[in-house]
């Protein structure tokens, strides 16, 4: 049975037992407590929860999902970071008994699974599950295990419950017996049915409390497609399963390996192949690489796929390819896999690239910190340098290891976990953050369990008369408000915007009866449907249950809602000029600007921008229609209308249409007539990250006004360059051509004079016994200009052995230059030692190679004296010794250098 067939057979089997068919959400969840959607209930959490009333009691689905808890146990047989989760649940309808009785007729009959060799685990003091299943057991059959194995959370506070866990016996060449308590791999858990009746508390690993039950008692299982498949398909792995085995062979082709005859190899070939599928799946879904949360995870995978690519010692790139397998292995099952091919592609090989030139970068830097370490003398690298590789350059910590063990040093890995654990505590107190989140969070619940969801009214209109049904500071509930206090306000029915979909949140006033004002700053979904408003009391003291008027800043939500069309406008153009994959990855929707972020590969060149600047204003022009209409979700897909990457959508969506020529689900509020935008001005477009770029413009009287001020600027500088506007710039051109060849000949003026100067100071030279000297003062010159003039001096006077020393005082300082012949070098003299003592006498040092040295400082008042000592030192080092001159005085120059 293949992996298509085991999908389509599970799901039938609840489809004819009157459970609706969802589809999977997105690997983003809509939901602020996960990174990834980690689990089948996951896009059902409000349901459990009692937040949204659902429209159907029965679900099935086959969700896509990630986890990386353990990942570093991944290369084993059976553990992933990616997992196709088969489940079917229930919200408020059957129970236990239903559940149990459903997993059995599946797994024996539809699946085919001998009776026999299956297993059946409850939690410790759940009789009734135990006595349920002795129906189709016997009790030595069904063991009762703890919280750890049965009893099932999230991970964070929210839905819980007691679990029931259904085992296949694969039997002894896998292990040991003794049952799924025995935890020996002969015990393969295929199904978790989890009875969903609890909330869970705040707490690390398996210590929290159990803070309530929910409304409801609900079922939620879980059925991992690729341990199903290995039963079904007779494979001792999931990797020879058809979900990865056709990967795993592209892996062996790229690197030469052979699977299947050594552990190392194998562990390596199944991280790359299981880890790419992971990315894959990701990037499908709108997850770029970046550094931190969701992007953190998917740059993790792919390095950790390039580490143990070079492993196998494949040092080109060849992640592209991986990608592109994964596409054709699972692109009928996952659609989506095949409409952002070109995507995943694009950013593995980049990401790959990036990395490897990590890889060459770190590598030099711990050879260097290596040689250090070693020419000191010294047995250990320091742990401040395996965690500044770690943590800056994103260079593995087991290949630091590897390096340093090689060479024969340890790693301080004390001091670097101790610097781990500073990064950790750090990340603990932005938890405490969101903890401060989840507070509020509870305290939304609870209003929304008493009240239900708020009314908004905010399209037809933008006033509204209302009832206070909260009032909240820090996630405490107030009776009443003072003046100048910053509140919470929720009310139960509101025609202020929430912010959702990229558009900010409306503000406005609202008028109490008995006269309290509060200004409204911001409006956010607390939950699903449940708004809540930012507010500052202006004056009064409003109280809970008050009637009041709301009344939303009407101009600031018409110039809002003129950039949402305006965005859509600007998505399509983008994927009519870019292609399809340039779809939508964030945006910001605000009173007359715009933010779009998209994914692409390169930048988009100047022409290109303004050519889609130009078709955005010509398609509004042209006044299309705006329409808005509702249908399912399927029926919306069939209408070609865009749906965006980790946004969450009900049974009933809501799509908006500009013209013929888009089509996208979309809450927000939008103009009747393209024409009400008026202009769009793209300010202009850069890089956000990796494949990531991002478009900012204008929109309506804002676009306006810049194009103004851009007109007013465009008219002075007309008026400065005395020329009307249209020829200002040539006339500019003109005036800089001007002035850069006026530059061009001071410089020229400038060396010459330069030049003169050498001259002279050439004719002041002294001969000594050991060779020729110059050693003068020249007056406010830099250093630059000090070497030219040196340099200038010593070609002028020709062979050595001879040296130049000059210094100026330039700026309140002092600088001075020593300049050796090339053979006063060759025989091992330095310049530096000329200027060493005198560069002390002006409060400063000296440095430079062997022929040139230079100095400075910061007493200027000094610079005689400083000039005296060098040139008694540069006589020191002229008459030392035979430097291979034989002493000889040498001729004055017939020839002249020029400087320069």
């Amino acid at each position: 049975m293949n992996a298509t067939q085991i999908r389509r057979r599970f799901t039938d089997f609840f489809v004819e037992r009157n459970h609706r068919l969802v589809p999977s959400s997105p690997l983003i969840p809509n939901d602020p407590t996960l990174l990834l959607a980690n689990a089948g209930m996951n896009q059902f959490k409000p349901y459990f929860l009692g937040e949204v009333e659902p429209d159907f009691r029965r679900a099935t689905s086959v969700q896509k999902c990630t986890r990386t808890s353990d990942i570093e146990n991944v290369g084993d047989r059976s553990h992933c970071t990616f997992f196709e989760m088969l489940g079917n649940f229930s919200f408020g309808d059957y129970f236990k008994e239903g559940a149990i009785a459903y997993a059995w007729e599946l797994v024996t009959e539809r699946f085919g699974l001998e009776p026999d060799r299956l297993w059946g685990t409850v939690y410790l003091d759940d009789d009734e599950a135990f006595e349920l299943w002795r129906q189709y057991l016997p009790p030595e059959r069904i063991q009762r295990l703890g919280k750890e194995e049965n009893y099932w959370d999230m991970g964070v506070p929210g839905p819980s419950g007691p679990c029931s866990e259904v085992h296949y016996d694969r039997g002894p060449t896998f292990g040991p017996g003794g049952g799924p308590a025995s935890e020996s791999d002969r015990y393969l858990e295929i199904w978790n049915l989890v009875f969903m009746q609890d909330i869970r508390g705040e707490g690390q690993g398996m210590d929290y409390p159990i803070i309530g039950e929910l409304p409801e008692k609900n079922i939620d299982t879980g059925m991992g497609l690729e341990r199903v498949a290995m039963l079904l398909q007779n494979a001792d792995s999931m990797y020879e399963t058809d979900l990865l085995a056709p990967i795993i062979a592209e892996v062996q082709e790229l690197s030469g390996a052979g699977y299947g005859k050594e552990d190392r190899v194998d562990r390596s070939l199944r991280i790359v192949t299981e880890h790419g599928r992971t990315a894959a799946f990701l990037i499908a879904d709108g997850v770029l690489p970046s550094n931190e949360g969701r992007g953190y995870i998917l740059r993790r995978l792919l390095r950790r796929s390039v580490r143990h690519l070079r492993l196998l010692g494949v040092e080109d790139p060849v992640l592209a390819r991986v990608g592109a397998k994964v596409v054709e292995n699972l692109g009928d099952a996952w659609p989506e896999l095949v409409a952002q091919r070109s995507l995943i592609e694009q950013v593995v090989a980049s990401e790959e690239e990036s990395f490897s030139r990590t890889l060459r970068q770190g590598s030099t830097l711990l050879e260097g910190a290596i040689r250090r370490t070693r020419e000191q003398g010294q047995a250990r690298l320091a742990g401040e340098t395996a965690f500044q590789l770690h943590d800056t350059y994103g260079f593995p910590y087991e290949l630091t290891l590897e390096a340093a063990a090689e060479a024969g040093l340890d790693v301080d890995a004390d001091r670097f976990q101790e610097l781990m654990e500073d990064q950790r505590r750090r990340a603990k107190e932005a938890r405490r953050e969101l903890d401060a989140d989840l507070r509020r969070l509870d305290a939304y619940r609870d209003l929304s369990g008493r009240h239900g969801r708020t009314t908004f009214v905010g399209y037809e209109t933008t006033s509204a008369e209302a009832r206070i049904l909260g009032l909240l500071r820090d996630g405490e509930e107030l009776v009443a408000a003072d003046e100048g206090d910053q509140v919470e306000l929720i009310l139960d029915r509101t025609p202020f915007y929430a912010e959702g979909g990229g558009q900010v949140g409306d503000t406005g006033l609202i008028h109490t009866g008995d006269g309290a004002v509060l200004q409204i700053t911001d409006t956010q979904h607390g939950l699903e449907g449940f708004s809540v408003h930012t507010a500052r009391v202006v004056s009064g003291q409003p109280r809970v249950d008050d009637l009041v008027h709301a009344e939303v800043d009407a101009d600031r939500r018409e110039a809002v809602t003129r950039s949402h069309t305006a965005t859509h406008t600007l998505h399509w153009a983008l994927r009519d000029q870019l292609g399809e994959h340039a779809r939508q990855q964030g945006s910001l929707v605000d009173a007359g600007r715009l933010r779009f972020d998209f994914a692409h590969f390169q930048a988009v060149p100047a022409e290109q921008l303004a050519e889609i600047e130009a078709t955005v204003n010509r398609q509004l022009l042209a006044d299309p229609d705006v329409k808005v209409w509702h249908g399912s979700l399927a029926e919306a897909e069939a209408a070609g209308a865009l749906s965006l990457f980790g946004e969450k959508y009900g049974s009933v969506v809501r799509v908006v249409e500009v013209g013929d020529f888009s089509r996208e689900l979309c809450g927000g509020t939008h103009v009747g007539h393209g024409s009400q935008v008026g202009p769009v001005h793209v300010l202009g477009e850069a890089s956000i990250g990796s494949n990531l770029r991002r478009i900012e413009a204008l929109t309506g009287l804002e676009a306006l006004r810049y194009v103004d001020r851009e007109r007013q600027l465009l008219t002075e500088v007309a008026a400065l360059l005395r020329t009307r506007p249209e020829d200002a710039p040539e006339q500019l051109r003109r005036r800089l051509e001007a002035l850069a060849s006026a530059q061009r000949e001071l410089e020229r003026l400038r060396v010459a004079g330069l030049e003169r100067q050498a001259g002279e100071l050439a004719g002041r030279v002294a001969y000594e016994a050991g060779g020729w000297l110059v050693v003068e003062r020249v007056p406010e010159a830099g250093g630059d200009d000090l070497r030219r003039i040196a340099s200038a001096v010593r070609d002028r006077l020709g062979a050595g052995p001879g040296v130049v020393v000059l210094g100026s005082e330039s700026q309140g300082k002092a600088a001075m230059v020593a300049l050796l012949t090339s053979d006063l070098a060759a025989a091992g003299a330095a310049a530096r030692e000329v200027l060493a003592r005198a560069a002390k006498a002006v409060g400063g040092g000296a440095g430079g190679k062997s022929d040139l040295a230079s100095a400075g400082g910061r007493d200027p008042a000094r610079l005689d004296e400083a000039l005296r000592i060098a040139r008694a030192d540069a006589l020191g080092l002229l008459d030392g010794g035979d430097r291979g001159s034989g002493g000889l005085k040498p001729s004055p120059p017939e020839s002249r250098g020029a400087v320069g």
